[in-house]
């Protein structure tokens, strides 16, 4: 087998005997994919898309599979192994994992008593010099030790006591942003021994997505995303904790070849820090070197202030003596470091009583339970809500009006009621129950089979929605009334300008101008595209009505299967479940929608004020040569517009799906394609190009890449 072509990484080299040849390109492979990777990961500054990405990885892998051989541990494609182990093997730690001092006055006093304190320990007189600190970031995660032999990594484990942890290494080679392999960086080398010690932990952003996908399923979600880490971390498939998004930041070190035996000779904790950076670890960019101890106030005020915009969780900042002479000097009190503290900010879980359950409407007509609070100081503010998420929470997490919970209150993700302090009910307590009706209009709430959520039907008419739908009414492959974006539905809502669909046709020059920011032209070009869009298509239209689970596809095949809207606004189940691609949950969706009498009073409205369509008997469907196919679309083609493709695919009858799996017939890729396109080729998907498409539309059996 030769090489992959891969002129980026061998273009003007000299050939390599053949021999040679495999073992050269994997390695040159290994050090592109470590490159980007480490770009992506730490540096967050990708430099080419993801398909090259993955084209290159592909190449490693294919390579890789044919010559065995050449696997090596620091592979990129070795992070995920996916093996199940029997249990957690104790790790010795050869350097002590040592907690730090904590000081839990949250105010400026704090890091003074801290310098005064290694000012005379270390005999200064007042005279003498500020002591030069490296004020860091105190991370909620999981401390982790990484040791590295010549390079590589050979062992991850958790600090456990402190002398004996557990090995993780499986897990923690899951992490993107951990290097496997280090490098020479500007002419300092690796010592053959070194222990990185870090923060295991989960960004705020991915710790929601994670638990509203354990909501979806019906899983039990995690407390915080301390706790989900620790628990991806210690996980024996490493498979899991793959799907689990980790991060990891660098702060300090264990063991390391002394500079006598060839290790480095640095003089500072700072200098230290900066050689990890270079070697691929990714370490906190709030670092900073402060003198004295107003510098230290500064810095505990300054990211106090930006606590809550950080994108993980904090409960605190560390000052650690920067010369590392000093720190000999000032050495170890019990098993805490003298010359280091960790200063805490006040605490994001606190304890309280629920007085009651409410129940709020949001946008898209999901009901979600919120907590009422006995008043409780929590993350530096005073919370009186937090949310329940949805009655398959509550249930899981044992909550009553009464309970004594802990709620935790992180940056600015909505305060949350996360467990139940045991043993705090006194006395009998009915199971909290979702209403049957909306608490805003009064219309039925369901909750469809698989789902963990109650939803209000009122759609079109719930006060609460009225933004939302809106929005959707007038959007582009809706009803595509150009002007009318968020702002100015917002203003037309909040001041009550428009109650319902039908007043977004009876709104006047005086109405619009009026309005904050709307001058008479912009407001008569909002009114020339209301007119224009009085004129539509019945698929459209039936769109712009936001049935939930309808959408463009399924509206164009309700459109040409009953033809009228009066026929499908009357249409029993059976007959909606003949319509190809509609199930029994569409179909259930679209018969509560139009069982409601308030929406039915507003599509009759919507025809008062002149929106119109051609109608007619059910049109017969011309053959269709890719009925039954699912198709995906993804990056740019050379000539038509993801739209246009979308059309015309499903005027030949396919299902135009919006991710890849084993039931896709084809994939179409233009420029950037990127994960689906990777996906495809992963499971064998045929993948094709426009010329590949039209071909495809047209009968003819295409070239599939």
């Amino acid at each position: 087998m030769s090489p992959p072509h891969t002129p980026d990484l061998f273009g003007g080299a000299e050939p390599m005997p053949q021999s040679e040849r495999p073992a050269e390109a994997a390695r040159a492979l290994r050090e592109q994919l470590h490159r980007w990777a480490h770009q992506y990961y730490v540096l967050d500054a990708p430099t080419v898309p993801d398909a090259e990405y993955d084209r290159v990885y592909r190449a490693l892998q294919a390579l890789e599979a044919e010559h065995p051989d050449l696997i090596t541990p620091d592979s990129p494609t070795q992070r995920v192994i996916g093996a199940v182990l029997d249990g957690l093997a104790p790790v010795r730690h050869a350097v002590p994992m040592l907690s730090i001092h904590t000081e839990t006055d949250t105010e400026a006093s704090g890091a003074i008593a801290f310098d005064q304190r290694v000012r005379r320990e270390l005999g200064l007189a007042e005279s003498d010099p500020p002591v030069e600190y490296v004020a860091e970031l105190k991370f909620d995660g999981l401390a982790m030790s990484l040791r590295y032999e010549h390079g590589r990594l050979v062992q991850a484990a958790t600090r456990g006591d402190g002398e004996v942890g557990e090995d993780v290494t499986h897990n923690i080679r899951t992490i993107r942003q951990i290097p496997l392999v280090l490098t020479t960086v500007a002419g300092q080398p690796v010592p053959p021994l070194l222990e990185v010690r870090g923060e295991v932990y989960m960004r705020r952003d991915d710790f929601e997505a994670l638990n509203e996908r354990q909501r979806e399923h019906g899983d039990k979600t995690f407390v915080n995303p301390r706790n989900a880490a620790a628990g991806a971390v210690r996980q024996l498939d490493s498979g899991i904790s793959a799907q689990r998004p980790l991060s990891f930041f660098a702060y300090g070190l264990g063991a390391v070849t002394p500079a006598a035996e060839g290790g480095p000779a640095f003089a500072t904790h700072h200098e230290w820090l900066m050689a990890l950076k270079a070697w691929g670890f990714p370490v906190a960019q709030q670092l900073r070197l402060a003198t004295g101890a107003q510098a230290l106030v500064a810095f505990h005020r300054e990211i106090g202030a930006a606590r809550d915009q950080l994108p993980f969780d904090i409960d605190g900042v560390v000052y650690k003596v920067n010369r590392l002479d000093l720190q000999r000097d000032l050495g170890f009190k019990t098993r805490e470091p003298r010359w280091a503290v960790a200063h805490k900010y006040p605490a994001q879980e606190m304890a309280t009583r629920i007085d009651g359950i409410d129940v709020q409407v949001g946008r898209t007509g999901k009901l979600t339970p919120v907590a009422r609070l006995a008043p409780v100081f929590v993350g530096g503010v005073t919370v009186t809500n937090a949310t329940l998420h949805n009655l398959f929470e509550i249930r899981h997490k044992g909550v009553r009006v009464g309970d004594t919970v802990i709620v935790r209150r992180a940056g600015d993700v909505i305060p949350e009621v996360v467990g139940v302090m045991p043993g705090a009910r006194t006395a009998y307590v009915p199971n909290f129950r979702m209403p049957r009706q909306c608490p805003v209009c009064g219309s039925a709430v369901v909750r469809e089979k698989g789902e963990a959520n109650h939803r209000c039907t009122g759609g079109l008419f719930c006060a609460a929605q009225r933004k939302a739908a809106v929005l959707h009414f007038a959007s582009r492959r809706a009803m595509d009334i150009e002007g009318l974006g968020d702002k100015l539905v917002e203003q037309l809502v909040d001041g009550q300008v428009i109650r319902t669909l039908p007043d977004l046709y009876r709104l006047g020059l005086t109405s619009l101008i009026a309005l904050e920011r709307m001058a008479e032209k912009s407001a008569q070009n909002v009114l020339a595209a209301l007119d224009t869009s009085r004129q539509t298509t019945l698929p459209r239209f039936l769109f712009a009505l936001g049935i939930r689970h309808v959408g463009e596809a399924t509206a164009k095949d309700l459109a040409r299967h009953f033809g009228t809207l009066d026929a499908i606004m009357d249409a029993p189940l059976d007959a909606l479940l003949g319509v190809p691609d509609v199930g029994p949950v569409v179909a259930q969706s679209i018969r509560t929608f139009f069982d409601q009498p308030h929406n039915r009073e507003v599509v009759e409205q919507l025809r008062a004020c002149g929106v119109h369509w051609p109608e007619g008997p059910v049109a017969e469907r011309a053959p269709q040569v890719l009925a039954g196919k699912t198709v995906v679309l993804t990056g740019t083609l050379p000539t038509l517009s993801r739209d246009a493709a979308r059309e015309l695919l499903e005027a030949a009858g396919a299902k135009v799906a919006g991710s890849v799996s084993k039931k896709t017939h084809y994939v179409v890729a233009g420029e950037e394609a990127g994960s689906k396109l990777a996906k495809a080729q992963e499971l064998g998907v045929p993948v094709l190009d426009e010329e590949g498409l039209r071909a495809l539309l047209a009968g003819q059996a295409p070239d599939a890449g």
